[in-house]
């Protein structure tokens, strides 16, 4: 038996490269994780081609993504399912991906899921303190993350807090961020509990007034914020009395209810089931006047989900979503993107028609905030049976609908984001924006803009 010593991804990329070139079959390998762990992912985001001597090996684009995911995992077996997938890939095995049932890809998909799940909770639950030094204000947070993230993870505070000097401590790495370049370092214990700052005040008064009682599940509760977690969250100390209140705010939520869709979504989550269900909504006033529901269609389940606002006088009429003007240009930007719609599942984040009218004309009116809150429940059952790997939000109302939060399409636009379902996210404009503009040599700018945004789309999910 062959002992093989690991740091990091690269590290194993570069060592499994060389051993099938020597044709060394899995059975003949013991794989171990070196214990430097301050070195074990730096190689993904400072990717100096491993092996650059070595004859290339030819594997499906997709087992690259796999393996960098499952990389980050701390099961002490992910380095010899790795190679043993790697193995069989280039062994006869080609289509191997695609049998989900097999059981080294069942084993890497429940890693890949497991580490993107774990990126999630880090950008959930990561709370920054003010801290002063002598060059100023410096933010300092501690977390400790399931698995080997910190690279992976610490992106997203980049892109999120980019005018702050801020550091992530973590027990395996630790993450600094100067306005200008991201450093990583070694990991620290738990540190000691730091002084208090204005900081957690906020993050209490905005937890508090968040908190659905109405909705409490104290074990799901956990599941989404585990307990470990809670002695860094500000906001922890006010859930046990959060909890002792609940069913007396729940009786006063009651009295003064607005209507949504939650009472019209049934349990059962199959396509037919919550399409019929929707043609009987009544979760805010919008199906007064609009003439029938329009709910999502396509692939069921798929990998891609495209998010818009509303369905236009086209598709009230149709009861379909976009069938109208905007829908026949997004369909020729999924064309030039290389992007088969029937592959794609198209929805609104609002099912009925807004609209003033204007003699014969139905004028569209973009949807306020509590229709799109009252809608919601919709969208929360598509996603979770169509169960996308990425949402494509196309335009604000979408993104807001999407995210629970108001969306600048010009900051975010074309980054991919995380989602509380595990989904991944990406914001564009909506096409009807297009059609509004004047100017057509801007309207043409803006359309090949939508496509390189949808074409990334396809190039992210490697379709």
């Amino acid at each position: 038996m062959i002992a093989v010593r690991v740091a990091g991804y690269q590290d194993w990329r570069a060592r499994a490269r060389d051993l099938l070139q020597a044709d060394t079959a899995p059975a003949e390998l013991v794989w171990e994780d070196a214990t430097d762990t301050q070195v074990s992912l730096e190689g993904i985001f400072s990717p100096a081609e491993p092996g650059a001597q070595s004859a290339r090996i030819g594997v499906p684009k997709s087992f690259l993504p796999l393996a960098e995911a499952a990389a980050c995992h701390r099961d002490p077996n992910r380095w010899t399912i790795l190679y043993r997938t790697l193995w069989r890939l280039t062994h006869g095995e080609h289509e191997l991906l695609e049998i989900d049932v097999d059981d080294d890809v069942s084993a890497l998909r429940t890693m890949d899921k497991a580490v993107r799940r774990d990126i999630h909770k880090m950008h959930a639950f990561v709370r920054f303190r003010r801290t002063l030094t002598a060059a100023g204000e410096h933010y300092v947070a501690w977390h400790r993350p399931d698995h080997l993230i910190v690279e992976r993870a610490t992106p997203f505070f980049a892109r999120r807090f980019g005018d702050m000097h801020w550091t992530i401590l973590t027990p395996d790495r630790s993450a600094t961020w100067d306005t200008e370049k991201l450093r990583f370092g070694p990991g620290v214990p738990a540190p000691q509990e730091p002084t208090e700052d204005i900081l957690e005040e906020l993050w209490r008064a905005y937890y508090a007034s968040i908190f659905n009682p109405a909705r409490l599940k104290i074990k799901a509760m956990k599941t989404e914020m585990p307990v470990r977690h809670w002695r860094t969250l500000p906001e922890a100390e006010l859930i046990p009395q959060l909890i002792s209140q609940a069913s007396k705010r729940t009786g006063a939520m009651m009295q003064e209810q607005k209507r949504s869709a939650i009472d019209f979504v049934p349990a059962d989550h199959s396509p037919n089931a919550l399409r019929e269900a929707a043609k009987g909504c009544q979760g805010c006033d919008l199906f007064r006047f609009a003439t029938q529901t329009v709910f999502g269609v396509g692939k069921q389940p798929a990998r891609l989900m495209m998010v818009g606002e509303q369905p236009g006088d086209s598709e009230d009429i149709q009861g379909l979503p976009f069938v109208g003007p905007a829908g026949k240009l997004l369909d020729r930007a999924l064309e030039q993107a290389g992007i088969d719609r029937a592959e794609v599942y198209v929805t609104n984040a609002v099912k009925h028609f807004k609209f003033t009218q204007e003699g014969k004309r139905r004028i569209h009116q973009k949807p306020r905030g509590v229709e799109i809150a009252a809608c919601k429940p919709w969208l929360e059952a598509e996603l979770d049976a169509v169960k996308p790997e990425l949402i494509v939000c196309l335009g604000a109302t979408a993104s807001q609908a999407v995210f629970g939060r108001a969306v600048k399409i010009g900051e975010e636009r074309g980054h991919i984001t995380s989602h509380h379902s595990g989904a991944r996210v990406m914001i564009t404009i909506h096409p009807s924006a297009l059609l509004r503009m004047p100017d057509a040599e801007q309207k043409e700018k803006e359309f090949e803009h939508l496509v390189a945004d949808l074409r990334s789309a396809k190039n992210h999910l490697k379709l």
